[in-house]
């Protein structure tokens, strides 16, 4: 399926966010947070409940899946797009404007706080909410008495969905053919589903980590026009220090081992370079290669490579 970023056209007047909608399955798969009483600093209590939703308005890089017609195809954000979305949402005074499960439009409901997440110390970590640098986190004020008993406390809604206008850019400068890049893909949606399931490795160096936070700020300086949505999320999961199965430890030594002769380490704006920093570089590539060799896996990817070949 293809996968398609969606950017900011700002000459198109209705480009952004014009609502955000109070949804049961949101689409980024993350719950708001109801802040009562319970959380509320004690300096004047004026309200016996707070009634703010708080949660993600979007996810960097979060592959998200739509159907139009025939067509199934997977949308996703950059940071820098969501950090423009998020700062237009408020300028064009949209804050106010709201709908329930993309159909009906609602009053009463305002958006009383919108930030990025820049940090582990950010403030969404005390409520239990594990995502990256980079989201779009907002506060929703309820004071519509119908919608709050109906649907907030009734958990009849879960989450938030955003309702706006976007342009297309489907990615390039990725070394990937189309079957080679929809296997990727599949991979990373398999790996997403049994995450729970798979043994999985997180002892690789700082220096891999370092290299893909690398190739992400690096990417985000040429418009994130490098690498697919594959390579940008696994980038996310090695500068997190997320733990990673054997089927990905494989394909990272095979895509570092293949694409090594495109990283130039003098250019900085080269697709071949950044996309190589993503994947964790030559760091990630010694670690695969040295952690295959302990797990007796080197010689099956090395036959598969030739067998390919």
């Amino acid at each position: 399926m293809k996968i398609v970023e969606l950017i900011l056209d700002e000459e198109e007047m209705m480009a952004g966010v014009q609502a955000i909608s109070i949804v049961e399955y949101p689409a980024i798969e993350e719950n708001f947070v109801k802040l009562s009483k319970d959380h509320e600093i004690k300096l004047a209590e004026v309200d016996s409940e707070r009634r703010i939703l708080m949660g993600p308005a979007l996810i960097p890089n979060k592959t998200i899946y739509r159907k139009n017609g025939e067509e199934e195809y997977y949308i996703y954000f950059s940071k820098d797009t969501i950090r423009k979305v998020s700062e237009m949402f408020l300028t064009k005074g949209n804050q106010n404007k709201s709908t329930l499960e993309h159909q009906i439009d609602l009053q009463g409901l305002s958006v009383v706080e919108s930030w990025i997440v820049e940090g582990q110390q950010d403030k969404s970590r005390a409520f239990g909410m594990d995502v990256p640098e980079g989201t779009w986190m907002v506060s929703m004020k309820v004071y519509n008495d119908d919608v709050w008993e109906k649907y907030v406390k009734t958990g009849r809604v879960k989450g938030f969905s955003i309702e706006g206008y976007f342009a297309d850019k489907v990615n390039m400068g990725t070394h990937l053919d189309p079957e080679e890049e929809a296997e990727e893909l599949l991979a990373l949606i398999r790996e997403e589903l049994q995450k729970e399931q798979l043994e999985s490795y997180g002892d690789y160096p700082d220096a891999v980590s370092n290299n893909a936070k690398r190739g992400i700020e690096l990417n985000e300086k040429v418009n994130n026009k490098c690498a697919t949505q594959v390579g940008k999320v696994r980038a996310q999961q090695l500068a997190q220090k997320e733990a990673v199965s054997l089927d990905t430890i494989k394909r990272m030594y095979s895509y570092l081992s293949r694409a090594e002769e495109y990283y130039d380490e003098g250019d900085t704006k080269a697709c071949g370079t950044i996309s190589y920093l993503l994947w964790g570089g030559k760091a990630g590539k010694r670690w695969a290669e040295s952690k295959l060799r302990e797990l007796d896996e080197l010689k099956n990817v090395s036959e598969n490579e030739t067998n390919e070949k």
